[in-house]
């Protein structure tokens, strides 16, 4: 017999039972599901946030250490020049052209007044030429910038050399023939130039522009009066401060629109520790970049907010019959470990995605040349008058305090910029705390150690 249900009663709630069973099973597992995967989430954001920190301070350290060493070097030739030259050192009577204020006198008064009169008339100079120099860049004048800049290199690599090594040959009593002279010199010039203006090693360009500015450090040296360095490095200080930091100073202008035209700044004014010669890669990039966007769709390319732009990855993906490509927009300071990774696990690809793993590896090139700390030759100059005068006067402590003072201001200022992010003078904080470490080594220290010593006193 078939059993009847009871009036009042119903079948349907067992079901409705199992259904909902079932569904907590269901929401059960997807809460699971759903928390492991934040968990996996949360650990993988963890590894991410320790190595962007690791990668920061990496990359804030060899900010540190790529400064210090070319600018140590720097003040390292032109010191070890004022000791052993003494052409350098001696005063001739001979002074620059815009230094009209060279009376000899024994008032203290006087020559403060000259030599900031001296100062003022080389800021004018100084900043007469940078306006010229902004207004060529800002109308696009570059074939005359480029050659302004080339005809100064040459003025530096040829005549500035030829003097020095002349001098330098002097000093150690060397003796040379005329054609090994001119051969030497021949060839340092041109080369110098084929790197600074046109393409060459990194190092070598590097080379250059180190000596360029310890050339010009030491002629500054030779040909300013005595007074007139400290006044001039003061001054000029402040006019870096002005021009970088104003709104509407002429190197902010400069800065921004270069960044404007996603275009670097002439190599010949700036030291850079990882852009060699970036005007070429430039040209010779487009075309391959547009032939790769027109054979493969999937190609993008992307940049970040920020002035500087963030390289994408193009890579072949595998693991199907139709290869895709990838599109990777990585961190700025870890996207060249991570994509130089990439593309080796690409070059493993069948060849129908070598062109773009070629244009892949292009990119990683390019992004690391492009990356990294830049630092005006000015600067480079200044720091080396200021070492280069105080060694003038055989006193090591004097020497010593001022090159530590120089290094702990640039360290400060890459502090800031870490901090700010954005452009920032690199010439106030270093030479005025060499410029105090100076007179107070000198005017304080020395008599205070020459006195110990003569009274044959320990400290």
């Amino acid at each position: 017999m078939s059993s009847v249900p009871e009036p009042g009663t119903s079948q349907f709630p067992t079901v409705s039972a199992n259904a909902a069973n079932a569904s907590t099973s269901a929401t059960a597992a997807s809460y699971g599901s759903a928390v492991s995967t934040s968990v996996e989430d949360s650990a993988n954001q963890e590894r991410v946030d320790e190595q962007d920190e690791e990668a920061e301070l990496k990359y804030g350290a060899s900010h540190v250490i790529n400064l210090f060493v070319p600018v140590s070097l720097c003040m390292v030739m032109v010191v070890f020049t004022m000791n052993t030259v003494t052409f350098y050192s001696q005063n001739d009577g001979r002074h620059l052209l815009y230094t009209p204020f060279v009376k000899e006198t024994d008032s203290a008064s006087e020559k403060v007044l000259m030599s900031l009169g001296n100062a003022l008339v080389m800021l004018c100079v100084v900043v007469v030429m940078t306006m010229v120099l902004i207004f060529f860049y800002k109308y696009r004048c570059y074939k005359l910038i480029h050659g302004w800049l080339m005809a100064s290199s040459c003025l530096l690599l040829f005549l500035f050399t030829t003097i020095y090594l002349q001098e330098v040959m002097k000093s150690f009593n060397i003796s040379l023939s005329v054609f090994t002279v001119c051969f030497f010199l021949a060839n340092f010039g041109v080369l110098g130039m084929m790197c600074i203006h046109w393409k060459g090693p990194l190092k070598l360009q590097q080379f250059y522009l180190i000596t360029m500015s310890a050339l010009m450090a030491l002629v500054f040296i030779k040909y300013l009066p005595e007074w007139t360095v400290w006044s001039v490095l003061a001054v000029i200080s402040v006019w870096d401060l002005i021009a970088v930091l104003a709104p509407n100073g002429p190197l902010r202008i400069l800065v921004e629109t270069a960044q404007e035209r996603n275009e670097p700044i002439f190599p010949a004014l700036i030291y850079s520790s990882g852009m060699a010669y970036i005007f070429v890669f430039n040209g010779a990039m487009e075309g391959e970049e547009n032939q790769v966007q027109d054979n493969l769709p999937g190609i993008q390319q992307s940049s970040s907010e920020e002035s500087t732009p963030s390289a994408t990855g193009l890579l072949a993906s595998s693991g199907g019959p139709s290869k895709k490509v990838r599109r990777f927009v990585l961190h700025k300071d870890r996207q060249s470990d991570y994509v130089t990774q990439e593309v080796n696990q690409a070059l493993r690809e069948p060849p129908q995605a070598s062109t773009a793993v070629r244009i892949q590896s292009n990119l990683v090139r390019r992004e690391r040349e492009e990356k990294g700390v830049k630092l005006g030759l000015g600067d480079f100059i200044f720091y080396s008058v200021l070492v280069g005068k105080a060694s003038s006067y055989f006193d090591w402590n004097t020497t010593v305090a001022c090159y530590v003072a120089i290094l702990v201001g640039l360290c400060f200022t890459l502090v800031l910029l870490a901090v700010f992010r954005r452009a920032l003078p690199a010439l106030p904080i270093s030479v005025f705390a060499g410029l105090l470490f100076y007179f107070c080594t000198r005017w304080i220290l020395t008599p205070y150690v020459s006195e110990l010593t003569r009274r044959q006193l320990i400290y």
